[in-house]
């Protein structure tokens, strides 16, 4: 009976793939015809057509991404349902997206639908209605294997039904990694599928140790959140933000494969416009930069460039010379400032009070001396006074306008100033800052960026016409979309906002994440926030600026936290995002945030985490401990014990040969001290060339070298932890640091030097 069941799936999954070649098809032939379309030369036309083809190449892509394990289970079901396949419409299939067929019968449920909640959370003890599970394993298109658990009894004796066990979330969990993190959508636990269907709102906090799926969940989350909530968050989209771009690269490929592309992925260096921050500071200057002094600092720094004359200034107005009092300039000022707007739109106010005020007085002492002036006589004059030299330069100093970027450079780079602002810090923090204009800007410098910016606003800021027309023009789209959609027959399939924003990005259009990334001030429906123990209060700040809804998953563990601005619980890390309200609850409740733990660890052998958390232990760390699911044939091995040098280095070698002759097709990581990895990495592609590659382009070689700091988030078949002392002696946190390189492993551990 195995051999006929095999078949009789094989044949079902058959057809799901006919179905998806068909709706393939299908888009490609709307997309052609769309694109031939002759619309002449109304704009409304053209944008319209050009709005249809993105959907038709958002579709085609979203199906093409999902080939790969389309199915990957079945439920039986006690009761048949409208959600079912089969004659009997007892079972039910479980895939990446939903598919019907061409009478519009479900074939094919997408795994975020409430129907499909039962493939991850039916136990014999609560079935929900469901009598067995069936893990479906595809190589390629074709179903090799099949596993079921069953819930009811009475199916134990039936021929059709395979044996029970754990075997597809094994599989994955031994399966070699390949530098690219992959989807756990066919083996989602009940514990992890709870947290990723939880409410959108709110602040959720996923706690949990090494190894325990808080990445993978994190991202199956936004996918979720995505389907589930399209309205809210299509135009708006998500945020992801990593702890490094070698990070983004191993998880990229997640997403689209759920088929989901309305996702933004950003490193913490990457947030803010135009550029791409890779290199941090010196472990206590950026715990100086991450401190939530910095925001009161900028603020006073910009206040400071609003400056308030000492003495008159005689200007020259078409060979009128005029007197001005600081008073003249101060009462403007003040006029500008009570307003409470930004530095560079206050600037536009104090102008327009100032000219006014300059246009009173010259007006005065005009008539003063015997000129008649009249009304029409004032506009020219104001005109006057706007263009004369004397008055742009004696109001630029006073309030010059300012671009975040320079504000930032001139703290560092003019000491004096930097003084002024400071009077408390010590002469050592002062020159913890200190460095030359030009410099580049670092990983820490980006929420001091941004943080500038929003106390600035735009740099020229004033009246912004082309944005007052854009937000008429979306009016005008969405009811042009509206009746677009009524004459084409497509109700039901598409949205008249989602039209809209095809017409207004046109043909060549921009996805979301290319039009957030251009605009600092894009606020996202949703952000998820990975090792998210790691961040500043500073970088919170700039995270609650990107969604004003304060709708956010934040994912880490605080035992792992090693940067020098990281925060020793998540009540302390959060205050920046929420404020001063503090404390955790259950869903449900009106508590700021609440918590969700993952207890069980999916990637780490068993040894290994003893041997790591011991040491942690050990080392004072508050770990969360957890529970793994399963060992490996290979114990923590320690070689090269007070070993450096040329002699460490050897011994590193050593090491990954034997690890190499062990298993040459896996990936191997050595997780060294920075000063070690140039050393590291010339040693071994002396032996493996072509097979080597350091830090960020790591990923895409099956040798990787990498810092504790870059190897976070990250996981390989086998790791190589080279001089634990010294990565501890490193950085203040350097235990936690080591705790991280020593759980980066699902398979082998070795600890060299």
């Amino acid at each position: 009976m195995v051999s006929s069941e095999l078949d009789r799936e094989r044949g079902y999954v058959a057809t799901l793939y006919a179905r998806l070649d068909e709706l393939k098809a299908d888009a490609r032939v709307r997309l052609e015809r769309t694109r031939r379309e002759t619309v002449g030369g109304n704009h409304q036309s053209r944008t319209e057509r050009d709005a249809f083809a993105r959907l038709y190449e958002d579709t085609i892509v979203q199906l093409g991404a999902v080939d790969e394990r389309l199915a990957f289970g079945r439920l039986e079901l006690e009761t048949p349902d409208a959600t079912s396949a089969g004659e009997t419409g007892r079972h039910r299939y479980i895939g990446r997206i939903g598919l019907r067929d061409e009478d519009h019968h479900p074939i094919l449920l997408d795994w975020r639908v409430p129907g499909a909640s039962a493939f991850y959370q039916a136990t014999a003890a609560t079935p929900m209605g469901v009598r067995a599970r069936r893990h479906l394993t595809l190589d390629g298109r074709r179903v090799v294997r099949l596993e079921d658990e069953v819930f009811d009894p009475e199916l134990l004796d039936r021929d059709d039904v395979q044996l029970q066990g754990e075997g597809a979330l094994m599989a994955a969990l031994t399966a070699q990694r390949t530098g690219r993190m992959t989807d756990i959508v066919a083996t989602i636990q009940a514990e992890q599928d709870r947290i990723i269907r939880s409410q959108l709102d709110g602040v959720l906090v996923v706690q949990g140790g090494p190894g325990t799926g808080k990445t993978a969940v994190a991202l199956h989350r936004a996918a979720y959140l995505l389907y589930s909530h399209r309205d809210r968050l299509r135009g708006s989209g998500v945020l992801v933000v990593g702890p490094s771009r070698s990070f983004l690269r191993y998880i990229e490929q997640v997403l689209p494969s759920l088929g989901e592309s309305g996702v933004v992925l950003s490193s913490l260096g990457g947030l803010y416009p135009d550029i791409e921050a890779t290199r941090d500071d010196e472990p206590a200057v950026a715990a100086l930069k991450g401190s939530a002094e910095m925001a009161d600092l900028l603020r006073r720094a910009v206040r400071s460039r609003q400056i308030r004359p000492s003495e008159p200034t005689t200007i020259d107005i078409n060979g009128e010379r005029l007197v001005v009092h600081p008073e003249l300039i101060g009462d403007a000022m003040k006029r500008a400032q009570d307003r409470g707007k930004q530095h560079n739109l206050g600037r536009v106010t104090f102008n327009k009070q100032a000219l006014a005020a300059l246009t009173r007085q010259l007006v005065a002492q005009m008539r003063d001396h015997g000129t008649t002036v009249d009304e029409s006589d004032e506009a020219v004059l104001r005109e006057d006074i706007r263009q004369s030299y004397d008055v742009r330069v004696l109001l630029n100093t006073a309030w010059m306008p300012l671009s975040a970027e320079k504000l930032v450079e001139d703290l560092y780079a003019r000491p004096n100033w930097f003084a002024s602002l400071t009077p408390r810090w010590t002469p050592e923090q002062r020159a913890l800052l200190r460095r030359p204009r030009g410099s580049e800007f670092t990983i820490s410098d980006i929420p001091l960026l941004d943080e500038a910016a929003e106390l600035l606003g735009e740099f020229g800021a004033g009246v912004d016409p082309e944005k007052q027309a854009r937000k008429a023009q979306r009016k005008r789209d969405i009811e042009n979309a509206e009746r677009a959609i009524e004459n084409m027959g497509v109700e039901g399939m598409v949205s008249a906002e989602q039209i809209a924003g095809g017409f207004a990005e046109r043909a060549a259009s921009m996805t979301t994440a290319e039009r957030a990334a251009g605009d600092r001030t894009w606020a996202y429906g949703h952000v998820v926030v990975d090792e998210a123990q790691e961040l500043s209060p500073m970088q919170w700040r700039l995270l609650s600026r990107r969604c004003p809804l304060r709708s956010f998953t934040v994912v880490g563990d605080i035992a792992q936290a090693s940067s020098p601005a990281s925060a020793s619980s998540w009540d302390r890390a959060l205050q920046s995002l929420l404020g001063r309200r503090r404390g955790s609850a259950a869903a449900g409740t009106s508590a700021p945030w609440r918590l969700e733990e993952l207890t069980v660890n999916y990637r780490t052998p068993s040894q290994i985490v003893e041997y790591a958390e011991g040491l942690a232990r050990d080392s004072g760390l508050r770990i969360t401990p957890s529970r793994s699911v399963r060992s490996s044939e290979w114990p923590v091995l320690e070689t090269g014990r007070g070993l450096t040098g040329a002699a460490l280095v050897a011994a590193v070698t050593d090491a990954v040969a034997v690890d190499r002759g062990i298993d040459a097709s896996g990936t191997t990581a050595v997780i060294a001290p920075d000063e070690v990895v140039p050393a590291l990495v010339e040693a071994l592609v002396a032996v493996y060339p072509g097979e080597v590659a350091p830090g960020t382009a790591s990923l895409t070689k099956p040798i990787s070298v990498l810092s504790p700091a870059t190897s976070k988030g990250l996981e390989f078949d086998s790791v190589v932890v080279v001089a634990p002392s010294r990565i501890r002696e490193a950085t203040a946190r350097g235990n936690a640091s080591l705790y991280v390189a020593m759980t980066r492993p699902t398979q082998r551990l070795t600890v060299v030097g």
